[in-house]
């Protein structure tokens, strides 16, 4: 057993940024939803329009859930057929798969501020609660960038470090 994983047995490493995003994001669900409940059995009536805000929510905790995926190294990958190729070449199937998730969140966000410029400038509303429809959208090119750059700092970490016995996935410190 080395120093550093008797380290981390002893004292585990702070939470991440998206990991405390994600339970606050989780906490206002959870309030929302709980909150419509409570209203729809004793009133009778449902606040429709808390849906708008939920939905919202979840596209965060999306973002905010795939870039810790990506820091701990525990996205969805398929490495049957990387298992099959010779040694060296895991090393370009990783940079490949790194180029391609970070052009895919690269076009989210581009594409996500052109959406959220074009509600803003023709003033669009949501439909239930009337409030500037960008509200919700900014946070799509926003959290885009910053997965994108989570991606960047993922991979400078892994270049710069000695690389691992093949086993993917790390504990909750990745910072």
């Amino acid at each position: 057993m080395s120093t550093e994983s008797q380290h981390e047995d002893a004292s585990p490493a702070p939470y991440t940024v998206e990991q405390i995003l994600s339970g606050i994001v989780m906490g206002l669900i959870v309030l929302i939803t709980f909150g419509n409940v409570l209203a729809r059995y004793f009133t009778s009536q449902s606040f429709a329009a808390t849906e708008e805000f939920s939905i919202a929510l979840l596209i965060v905790l999306s973002f905010l859930g795939s870039s810790a995926a990506f820091a701990f190294d525990r996205h969805i990958r398929v490495d049957f057929f990387v298992r099959k190729l010779p040694s060296a070449w895991h090393t370009a199937a990783d940079w490949l798969s790194f180029a391609v998730t970070a052009s895919l969140f690269a076009f989210i966000a581009f594409y996500a501020g052109k959406l959220t410029w074009d509600q803003y400038r023709f003033e669009e509303t949501s439909p239930a609660l009337g409030v500037p429809q960008w509200w919700y959208t900014v946070w799509m090119p926003v959290l885009a960038v910053a997965l994108v750059l989570r991606l960047v700092l993922t991979r400078m970490r892994k270049r710069s470090s000695p690389p691992e016995s093949g086993v993917h996935g790390g504990g909750r410190g990745v910072q």
